[in-house]
């Protein structure tokens, strides 16, 4: 049997326990099981030593709770040598808005450092970042960071002294790599063990000097198993393998999901925010017509008493010069119009060409003294306006 691809593992795992439903679900939100996916799987990849697991958790409270975790090795420098901390990282229900809780986690020969900064006796990690943790800045990447930083300027794990009253003679002048030793009168820290996985077939070694043939139907036998086994195997890979890509293919979907949510929430806000606006304007327009039918309402009455009304004499100028401003801007306008009416009729192809062009001449000239009229008029009546107010303000100046 081949052992599962290890790269594609955590991703396999995590996918598994975070899509799963009903009372064996984990106890996470279902809005931030993605980002906890990511956040295991970023720590992961900077730190391959930690591996994910489900373990149940026990509270003070006596309350049992199956919860993620990250088991494994941190690395630090300490007097410019590397160690490797054993940690388990528990992701608690609140997680990510509250930070994991850390364990140092002692192998048999280790003990923990009597008054540690950052270590109780219980092995509970209290460095600032997890004090500090912030929601969604902090992450698990960092916080390993920080783990690694901080060990390596006061270790938490030392080895323990042998305790053998009777040493034999060893051969080996090595110390055991999960022993502590002095050098120069200093306790070195304890460096752990590195594990190897057992082989699934057993040990190569037999026992007894003399070789044993096997039975052929016993190593027939033991073939076909292994060749059953084998081919079992790969069709499980192959099948979670397609169960992950589907997975990572619902991840993404979710992740679209949300982020068309968004843009829907946000739409739809503008669209509120429209129609806020276009029923106060229906207010405004509901007011105005409200008012003009009143006064139409008031007034219907005085136009039955004045008969046929003659809008040329309907109003009327206040003096002389308003009158030629009324009636040059009149003329203006009523040329301005029968130009308009010569290029249509000209495009048509109603009037020849010659026609046209003297038509327009004349007219051209009779508007420019029109208009020539109209500024000389408007320049006297700002001249009459400004006498006007300079007569009503002299009584008052000095």
């Amino acid at each position: 049997m081949m052992p599962p691809n290890s790269s594609q593992y955590p991703q396999q795992f995590l996918s598994t326990v975070l899509s799963q439903r009903g009372p064996s679900s984990l106890p996470y939100i279902e809005d931030v099981k993605w980002l906890i996916r990511q956040h295991l799987l970023q720590l992961l990849d900077s730190y391959p030593s930690l591996q994910p697991k489900t373990a149940t958790f026990t509270h003070n409270d006596g309350r049992t709770v199956n919860l993620l975790q990250a088991e494994g090795t941190i690395p630090m420098v300490y007097q410019q040598v590397t160690y490797n901390i054993p940690v388990i990282i528990w992701l608690m229900e609140s997680y990510p808005r509250h930070p994991p809780l850390v364990f140092v986690n002692p192998t048999r020969d280790m003990v923990i450092k009597h008054a540690h900064p950052f270590v109780n006796p219980s092995g509970v990690v209290g460095i600032p970042y997890l004090q500090n943790w912030v929601y969604p800045s902090s992450n698990l990447v960092e916080l390993a960071r920080n783990l690694s930083h901080f060990f390596g300027r006061d270790p938490p794990l030392y080895a323990k002294r042998p305790s053998n009253p009777n040493p034999s003679p060893s051969p080996s002048t090595h110390p055991p790599p999960s022993t502590s030793f002095s050098l120069g009168g200093s306790i070195r820290p304890a460096i752990p063990p590195r594990a190897f996985p057992q082989s699934p077939y057993g040990s190569g070694g037999g026992g007894g000097t003399g070789r044993v043939m096997d039975d052929p139907s016993e190593v027939y036998k033991r073939n076909a198993i292994d060749k059953l086994v084998g081919s079992l195997h790969r069709d499980i890979i192959g099948l979670r393998e397609a169960r992950e890509t589907d997975m990572e293919g619902l991840f993404n979907a979710q992740g679209v999901l949300k982020q068309r949510e968004e843009e829907l929430k946000h739409g739809l806000k503008g669209m509120l925010d429209e129609k806020e606006g276009l029923e106060q304007q229906l207010q405004m327009v509901l007011m105005n017509s409200d008012v003009l039918e009143g006064w139409l309402r008031e007034n219907e009455g005085k136009l039955k008493n004045l008969g046929n009304v003659d809008v040329d004499t309907a109003f009327e100028p206040c003096d002389v010069l308003s009158k030629q401003m009324l009636d040059s801007t009149a003329s203006d306008l009523a040329l301005e119009d029968v130009i308009y009416s010569l290029d249509k009729a000209i495009q048509g192809g109603a009037i020849p060409f010659d026609q046209y062009l003297r038509n327009v001449r004349l007219l051209s000239r009779e508007q420019f003294f029109h208009r020539a009229t109209a500024s000389k008029v408007r320049a006297a009546q700002m001249q009459a306006q400004v006498a006007n107010m300079a007569a009503r303000t002299s009584p008052y100046a000095l």
